[in-house]
């Protein structure tokens, strides 16, 4: 039986998955009535964004399973790569 990420990643080709990674840093901010979340993680040099509707406990420090998206950003006039969160667990 498949799980429910083995089922996203079939059916989205560009998904992809990271387990049990270390969270370097994490930092909440409020954006139009949402909170948006920046992780940064073990071993990668772009953020990773997802964003809440009420703030959660840091995840500094933590092990995390998480699903995403490679997107590009546009920010002062350059294209920076990120990553769109779409699935996040505590390992």
């Amino acid at each position: 039986m498949k799980s429910e990420v083995d089922k996203l990643l079939e059916k989205h080709q560009q998904l992809n998955q990271l387990d049990f990674i270390k969270v370097i840093s994490h930092v909440q901010r409020k954006s139009d009535g949402w909170i948006l979340n920046t992780i940064l993680l073990e071993g990668y040099d772009v953020a990773f964004k997802y964003r809440r509707k009420t703030a959660y406990r840091s995840l500094e420090g933590a092990r995390i399973n998480l699903t995403y998206y490679p997107q590009n950003e546009k920010v002062a006039g350059l294209e920076i790569e990120t990553m769109k969160v779409v699935r996040i667990r505590k390992a």
